[in-house]
């Protein structure tokens, strides 16, 4: 395989494959605030934090982890002041104490911490700003959880990247993603140069999805899917994946090794492939390919979408779940490529209201859309270019869904906003 692109996909799945503790939205929240707190050099007296609609979106139902079952960016920004760690970015606040959580409770009792809408077309947009005094201290995130673009004391700029307003904004090397040249890289990788990035994500998200199972988290759809249809490896496909999602969405304080930001979509790209796995006995090296598979289908389905828009990204994550347990069954280029155009064709449109319980029970509609378009494959059915919103060739499909997603369904973002922010 030519080495640039080894290169850039071993880069990818180093960049993307990164443990998280909790939803990722307000743990960026809190990572931003922490580093405020750190620029600032002590508490601040008052808390601005500036977040895109998409940020709220996210926040709104999903318990903050290691704070005691509180929800909300309130809780979020201020536990980021309170105990962040700022160089531990998506583990921020993963070390918190019984004393922590008695001092995060007495600060907002009367913490002074305003919330605005931030003016900007990027779904993933937050800023915090802090004053004591007559200093403050500026932070500004963008685009995805942690790219910081400037950090700033009073008038003194410490950091500051340039960055553009677009709606997405793609990394070069994301540009080179295709699922012809993924199977390749799947097929040739040095298992060595992968072995710690998808051991974690085993290790890590199996025993989130394990934990879900054993606790009563979230809706508890993982069990209810084992109580209502049966311990067969398809469902329980479904069962664990959403499992390690009930638990993830109800603050657990586990952490997931994510995938496109996203750690419901890292439980959801791995927990499929690696039962799969096991129920037929495959050797580790081609566990570990399956899920080189998986997950730079799932990068590559979502790099065109952004991290955060109307489209559930579970669906992206179902697909390549779909495509890594077809390569364990031996399937080609071609056979996996029609399992994502399938899968995308069968689940495009499930929307994004947020993280929230609900999030396991659209996993498990993911997966299974991912199980099927393989399935169909396997039986020689398919779709073609021309049903529906398939076109011709994946790669082709794959834009396609990417333009719904991400700029047909802007309207529908607003809406969904708006509907969320108006009830409680």
């Amino acid at each position: 395989m030519d080495r640039i692109l080894y290169d850039s996909y071993l880069d990818i799945l180093r960049e993307e494959l990164v443990p998280a503790m909790g939803c990722t939205e307000p743990i960026a929240v809190a990572y931003a605030a922490a580093i405020a707190r750190d620029t600032l050099g002590c508490m601040p007296d008052s808390t601005e934090l500036i977040v895109s609609g998409n940020i709220v979106k996210n926040v709104k139902s999903v318990v903050v982890p290691n704070t005691g079952g509180r929800k909300g960016l309130r809780t979020a920004v201020a536990a980021g002041l309170c105990f962040g760690k700022a160089e531990k970015e998506l583990e921020v606040i993963a070390d918190a104490t019984e004393q922590d959580l008695a001092d995060l409770d007495a600060y907002l009792r009367t913490a002074d911490i305003t919330l605005k809408q931030a003016d900007s077309n990027q779904p993933f947009d937050l800023a915090v700003l802090l004053h004591k005094g007559s200093d403050s201290a500026y932070v500004h995130i963008v685009s995805h959880h942690t790219n910081v673009v400037c950090i700033r004391k009073n008038d003194t700029v410490i950091l500051e990247k340039p960055f553009t307003d677009d709606t997405i904004q793609v990394p070069d090397n994301r540009k080179l993603l295709s699922v012809e040249h993924i199977v390749e890289f799947a097929d040739t990788v040095d298992i060595e140069d992968v072995r710690p990035i998808l051991q974690r994500q085993i290790d890590y998200n199996l025993a989130i999805a394990q934990e879900g199972l054993k606790g009563e988290y979230g809706a508890q759809i993982g069990r209810i899917l084992l109580l209502s249809y049966g311990n067969s490896v398809h469902n329980r496909a479904k069962a664990w994946a959403a499992a390690g999602s009930d638990a993830r969405m109800d603050g657990c304080e586990m952490p997931v090794v994510i995938n496109s930001g996203s750690g419901n979509q890292g439980i959801t790209t791995s927990i499929p492939v690696i039962v799969y796995a096991r129920e037929c006995a495959v050797s580790e090296e081609l566990l570990f390919r399956a899920l080189v598979i998986s997950n730079l289908v799932t990068i590559h389905l979502k790099t065109g979408i952004g991290s955060l828009s109307a489209y559930c990204g579970a669906t992206s994550a179902g697909a390549g779940a779909g495509a890594g347990i077809c390569y364990l069954y031996g399937g080609s280029y071609e056979e996996i490529a029609q399992t994502i155009v399938n899968a995308l064709a069968i689940n495009s449109g499930m929307i994004c209201d947020g993280a929230k319980a609900s999030c396991a029970a659209k996993i498990a509609s993911a997966v299974e859309a991912g199980l099927l378009g393989m399935c169909m494959n396997m039986h020689d059915s398919q779709f073609f270019g021309g049903d529906g919103i398939v076109v011709t060739g994946v790669e082709n499909t794959i834009k396609a869904v990417s333009s719904i997603a991400r700029d047909g369904m802007r309207g529908t973002d607003k809406e969904v906003i708006k509907l969320m922010m108006s009830t409680t």
